[in-house]
């Protein structure tokens, strides 16, 4: 876990979405059901940093899903937009600005993390109300826009 200053760091949250359920795991330190994801390292950019977390957080590649601007030529490179960002709390001290993207798999099979996490599995809307502990009003908000926005079947 990178921290790139005292007060604040940037992370990646990964909503992965596949035949209308979305991928959730039940973080080990933290006790909350929460999207793939985590810091952006120094050596990274964001979209290095979320494929990066969805592989080692579940064992899937996976493909983010958003706008790319065709501007990327000599000494740039354009960057998948995230779908929305957050700036949350983590302590009196510290923030996180996260870059929160929506994403499909395509290759591996889901596996368990776990020196991060408790569980991690698939749930469709229904199964969202029934997570323990629940999710937190914003990370439910989330996963119901991703489920609503992308395809059950492309």
């Amino acid at each position: 876990m990178a921290h790139i200053h005292e007060k604040i760091d940037f992370t990646v949250a990964i909503f992965v979405v596949d035949g209308g359920k979305l991928l959730l795991i039940h973080h080990r330190t933290l006790n909350k059901w929460l999207p793939l994801g985590g810091h952006i390292e120094l050596d990274e950019d964001p979209e290095q940093a979320a494929l990066r977390e969805a592989r080692e957080e579940s064992g899937l590649e996976v493909e983010l899903l958003g706008e790319r601007p065709p501007t990327t030529g000599p000494g740039t490179r354009a960057l998948i937009t995230p779908r929305f960002l957050d700036i949350h709390r983590i302590s009196d001290t510290h923030e996180h600005i996260g870059l929160i993207y929506w994403a499909r798999p395509k290759a591996g099979t889901v596996r368990l993390a776990p020196d991060e996490h408790h569980d991690i599995r698939w749930c469709s809307a229904g199964d969202l109300e029934g997570l323990v502990p629940a999710l937190s009003p914003s990370v439910k908000w989330y996963c119901l826009k991703a489920l609503e926005e992308i395809p059950a079947f492309p």
